[in-house]
């Protein structure tokens, strides 16, 4: 089952909105068989698996191992489930059940019916954290969404002058253009684009490009910024109040797809933001805004991990730290996560963590 998730991961970047999935089968204790979804359309993990073993007669007393249970209806696909049973597979191994609602434990029901021995949940926390996104997709209808942010040892994510640039060292920034190929999209504020005119793009590692995602709620941005380049599809989400001002369309002259949302106390209803690109089918966003935009979201209760780069630098003084808007008053009122274990990029020291739910 490690293999099938290590093979699984080589879809990351290239499946979504599928899962990621990979397959394993084994004859006499040896792998004879490998297989994995490597793009949006292609085989499945389980039939790719199936074709990879030479001599198909030793299917008939082979393991199936499986990172996600089996499919059991016509998609882009035919169901892998008939496909094993067709091929008289003896038992297959599955690390956690399929949340979408047109598998979710009718793979497996299947595969019983058939007479196959069935064994659930080998590396199940493990087989959940490959498809963390597309499980949120199907159980709640909203996107997997990780801060990411850069800061000194102190705490701080720019100088008193509001310079960031780089505070990490170039390990950790082709590590965070790597985060942004597996990522459906980037989401950005309107004051880290004027701060920063980046592209949000990729470009220090292999990797397509994820969708750009602007919050400009009143429409102050510059028509020149670099994220309204054609280099990637782009989305901006302004404000309802903002529907008739006429940049609307020089912005969708330029490719941008404008959509409007609700406004709270001046700030974009962030919830109603996320729904709106579940449904264009995206289901992990990743934020590289700066303090405000962060503790908006986790105000908003819709952050699920927070991936936080620390550099071995002090800045001191009144330096902005990564999120002073929270402004928790007592100890016990602290967001509360769980650290995954950390990592290096040259100098730089990834800190991962998930919100304790």
């Amino acid at each position: 089952m490690r293999r099938s998730l290590e093979l699984a991961m080589k879809g990351a970047g290239s499946v979504s909105p599928n899962p990621l999935v990979g397959s394993v089968i084994v004859y006499n204790g040896g792998i004879v068989g490998e297989g994995y979804h490597q793009r949006f359309g292609g085989q499945h993990a389980e039939v790719l698996a199936i074709a990879s073993v030479a001599d198909q007669e030793m299917l008939r007393q082979a393991t199936l191992y499986v990172t996600l249970e089996p499919c059991a209806h016509f998609g882009k696909t035919a169901p892998c489930s008939d496909l094993i049973i067709e091929k008289g597979i003896p038992r297959v191994v599955i690390g956690c059940r399929d949340p979408h609602i047109k598998v979710a434990g009718k793979g497996i029901a299947r595969l019983q019916a058939a007479g196959i021995l069935v064994t659930e949940g080998v590396l199940e926390a493990e087989s959940k954290k490959c498809n963390e996104a597309f499980i949120k997709s199907h159980t709640t209808g909203l996107p997997f969404v990780t801060i990411k942010l850069a800061q000194t040892l102190d705490g701080k994510i720019a100088t008193s002058i509001g310079a960031s640039c780089w505070i990490t060292g170039e390990e950790a920034r082709s590590e965070v253009h790597r985060l942004r190929s597996i990522y459906d999209a980037v989401l950005v504020g309107e004051a880290t684009v004027r701060a920063d005119d980046a592209h949000l793009t990729v470009r220090h590692c292999p990797g397509r490009n994820p969708l750009r995602v602007v919050l400009d709620g009143r429409l102050v941005l510059s028509l020149d910024a670099k994220i309204f380049d054609h280099e990637a599809p782009t989305i901006l989400f302004a404000s309802t109040l903002s529907e008739s001002l006429p940049k609307v369309e020089l912005l969708r002259q330029k490719g941008v797809t404008v959509l409007f949302v609700h406004e709270h106390s001046g700030k974009l209803d962030l919830r109603q933001m996320l729904a709106e690109l579940h449904k264009r089918q995206v289901l992990s966003v990743l934020v590289e805004g700066g303090s405000r935009l962060s503790a908006s979201f986790v105000h908003a209760g819709l952050v699920d991990k927070i991936a936080i780069f620390v550099s071995p630098k002090l800045f001191g003084g009144d330096a902005l730290s990564a999120f002073a808007p929270l402004g928790v008053s007592m100890p016990d009122q602290a967001v509360q996560m769980l650290f995954e274990p950390p990592r290096f990029f040259g100098r730089d020291l990834l800190l991962e963590a998930y919100l304790e739910v």
